[in-house]
């Protein structure tokens, strides 16, 4: 079957959002493996490797893999210093123990990495709109700030710590051992799931 082909043949909506809600509750690897099934591009972020593989079976199409424009990449050979008005450069910047103390000394004690963090910079990256370091700890201080008045909500993708949310409000006294084997159970339920609307689909 081509790609022409499917575009009779595509889901609908309701079943790419059911998918896609089940695709929630598989490992990075089998994602990587289903993508990989579907003749589709395995690299990226848990999220981008779902979006790809329902905008898909939903469209036809293959989505492209998101580039970082030249603007948002270190140029190679030059130094980069961990200095307040110092660019936040791709391949520069170092997720490590130098660079969390520094943010701490701009930010304080209470500064460390977090997933907002990481996505905010993302974005930067891909608009080719690099941050300063010190833009940078100006955003998480006010996002960590905003949290405390009022917490986000886990990702969509964190399946297992919104799985074990909903599982202690149901049964608060579930040991450690009765949360796993529910876990398990709920995962291989939601892969069932995905298989039949794969093969219903080629």
């Amino acid at each position: 079957m081509n790609i022409q082909d499917f575009s009779s043949n595509s889901f609908k909506k309701i079943d790419v959002t059911n998918l896609r809600k089940s695709l929630m509750f598989y490992h990075v690897k089998e994602l990587r493996e289903l993508a990989v099934r579907l003749s589709l591009v395995d690299r990226g972020t848990k999220k981008m490797i779902i979006l790809r593989i329902c905008h898909f079976l939903l469209t036809g199409e293959k989505l492209a893999v998101p580039k970082f424009p030249k603007e948002s990449y270190a140029q190679r050979g030059k130094t980069y210093h961990l200095e307040q008005n110092t660019l936040m450069l791709k391949g520069a910047y170092k997720n490590d123990l130098k660079t969390r103390l520094f943010f701490k000394q701009l930010v304080g004690s209470h500064f460390h990495f977090t997933a907002f963090g990481i996505d905010w910079l993302n974005e930067k990256w891909l608009d080719g709109n690099p941050p300063t370091y010190l833009e940078f700890a100006n955003m998480w201080e006010n996002e960590y700030r905003r949290r405390k008045e009022c917490p986000a909500s886990p990702k969509e993708e964190w399946a297992y710590i919104n799985f074990v949310k909903k599982f202690l409000e149901a049964s608060p006294e579930a040991t450690q051992s009765n949360i796993h084997k529910a876990w398990q159970a709920e995962r291989e339920k939601q892969k069932a799931k995905v298989n039949q609307l794969i093969e219903s689909f080629l």
